[in-house]
């Protein structure tokens, strides 16, 4: 049974005064997903090379019979379960990953959208094609099933199909949807952008926010938020004024989710400043990194695990799971166990609200409300005024995150520009400082992609990784200004991004979540899977740079015997068709 939003905020309550006390309450309330000695069991003798799989799986009957009978097996083996015996119990009572889900062809799907007509680069054209062609590899829709026997699944019910990531995430994600949505934008795909927004806003009034995706053990963490920007570019594309009319008033209520459970103050001299954080302080192992998270623990003394739980789904919630920006509080600061996410004010979880703050007040005034426009723009006022005062700093030319007990946190991320992206700025020179920022940082010099962080800890959010929304808030950030030479910079960017895209593809058939630009650009690594196919914000973010810049962009290689054979047929058959006398 889900959560109320009345009952989550009791639990908040719960978990504050309890986490003193060393105990917080779980994730999600099943017993067989989110806690309790079945997950604990199975999780800990591995009995999948990745944790995600079993927490996937559906039952096979009602989940109290289920935790009898595993109760029964527990108590036969002094709760001490041979593998084989637990291998056996799994496949007797689940069944395999994705069965209640099946594939799904959008029916706005277009063969030829408009925008590859802007692509001058017949190879890069031939690509977008094949770009397109995936958003049909990545539908899916759920199956009856789930709605009317939901304590069977793990998978949260949506009414509309959607487009998912790919690979292990085969359910949708919320911020990862925001690139997804640009993409099929630019795909003409509108029908298939309103289902997946009609699926967050109905999660919005069930549970009073966007779970990080659409598991039930996701329930207690959001991710950064993004719904407010997906309505303003759907909206941008239909001029569908009428679903906006409808759905305002649950947009304001997922923002005051950020507010009522996500404000941190902070003191700067004599004044307070009201900020966000990401904070989810829920206890127990993340369910889908299970053991992983128990191993981490026991590095720890016992009264500082839940803590250190808590802090890895914060670093979860922040969509950069996980990343040094949030390993700043122990001796090692290239290990999970420093991680303090909820000490940090972040740069880019601020300037998304301050972004929603201001589309808020537009889509009131649209509407005719003028009391809320103007709350919405008071609002975004303060933050604007918060962020300069707190995180902006003059002498770098950017802004930093902020930690609560240490002061800013000078290390370069591409978050750093996060305000310039949301449009969270007053001064037009602020774009060009950061440009030199950028240049002093020594970032300009990698030739693949915007690192993710000069760092390498190993974790997937740091150097050598790059990610398709960072380049995004880099690019889109410099090219606001009005000097030639920035804007020149941010097109080089999104040339160098867009060749390494092209390039691995050329190379494996493959669009990848995250790229190695050490050595040539690579699919990425590190982290606690391996890198993941498919992939969603990739190729979005990839449409969106070929449609701003198609004109200029440039494969810059020649057809090799490495070019997949789909990507030469269907070059071919382009050419061919351009001799045809129509």
């Amino acid at each position: 049974m889900a959560w109320k939003t009345w009952e989550l905020h009791l639990l908040l309550l719960l978990g504050l005064g309890l986490r003193s006390q060393g105990a917080l309450p779980p994730p999600c309330e099943s017993q067989i997903y989110c806690h309790g000695e079945l997950l604990h069991q199975v999780q800990m003798a591995k009995l999948f090379p990745d944790d995600k799989q079993f927490v996937d799986m559906s039952l096979s009957t009602a989940p109290d019979q289920v935790l009898q009978r595993f109760s029964e097996l527990a108590e036969a083996h002094n709760h001490s379960i041979p593998r084989q015996q637990l291998q056996e119990f799994i496949q007797q009572h689940f069944q395999a990953v994705g069965k209640e889900l099946q594939p799904w062809t959008p029916g706005d799907w277009k063969e030829s959208p408009h925008f590859l007509q802007k692509i001058s680069d017949a190879k890069l054209r031939v690509w977008a094609q094949q770009l397109n062609q995936i958003w049909k590899k990545l539908g899916k829709q759920i199956k009856p099933e789930v709605l009317s026997q939901p304590e069977r699944f793990s998978l949260i019910y949506s009414k509309h199909p959607f487009i998912v990531p790919g690979g292990r995430f085969v359910e949708f994600y919320y911020w990862d949807s925001y690139w997804v949505m640009e993409g099929l934008l630019l795909s003409e795909m509108t029908e298939t952008v309103k289902g997946m927004l009609q699926n967050f806003l109905d999660l919005v009034k069930t549970y009073g926010h966007i779970p990080n995706g659409g598991r039930v053990y996701y329930l207690q963490r959001s991710q950064p938020p993004l719904l407010t920007l997906m309505m303003d570019r759907y909206v941008a594309h239909t001029n569908d004024i009428t679903f906006l009319r409808e759905n305002i008033e649950t947009l304001a209520l997922e923002l005051n989710f950020w507010t009522v459970n996500r404000t941190i103050s902070v003191y700067s001299g004599e004044k307070s400043y009201n900020l966000n954080r990401y904070y989810v302080p829920f206890g127990g192992p993340r369910p889908e990194s299970y053991s992983k998270d128990a191993e981490l623990a026991e590095t720890l003394p016992e009264g500082d695990r839940e803590a250190l739980w808590a802090e890895l789904k914060a670093g979860a919630e922040s969509g950069w799971d996980f990343s040094s920006r949030w390993l700043v509080g122990g001796p090692n600061p290239d290990s999970l166990s420093s991680i303090r996410t909820s000490k940090l004010v972040p740069v880019d979880l601020n300037a998304f609200l301050c972004q929603a703050e201001g589309l808020m007040s537009n889509f009131y005034s649209s509407l005719g409300n003028d009391s809320q426009a103007e709350r919405y723009r008071n609002l975004r006022a303060q933050r604007l005024a918060a962020l300069n005062a707190l995180l902006w700093d003059e002498q770098k030319g950017a802004w930093f995150d902020y930690d609560t007990e240490k002061g800013k946190n000078l290390e370069f991320y591409p978050s750093n520009l996060a305000p310039l992206w949301a449009g969270c700025f007053s001064d037009p020179a602020t774009v060009d400082k950061a440009l030199k920022y950028l240049e002093d940082s020594q970032v300009l010099t990698y030739q693949h992609g915007i690192p993710t962080s000069l760092r390498n800890t190993g974790q997937q959010w740091d150097f050598p990784n790059a990610w398709a929304p960072l380049q995004d808030l880099v690019i889109r950030g410099l090219a606001k200004s009005s000097s030639p030479r920035t804007q020149e910079v941010a097109f080089q960017l999104a040339q160098n991004w867009i060749r390494t895209n092209f390039d691995v593809y050329s190379q494996k058939s493959a669009m990848y979540e995250k790229y190695d630009i050490s050595n040539g650009g690579q699919p990425g690594g590190g982290g606690e899977y391996e890198v993941q196919e498919g992939f969603g914000w990739t190729n979005g973010m990839a449409l969106m740079l070929l449609d701003r810049y198609g004109d200029r962009l440039t494969s810059g290689t020649q057809m090799t015997p490495q070019v997949p054979p789909c990507l030469v047929a269907a070059l071919l058959f382009h050419l061919l068709l351009s001799f045809l006398p129509w």
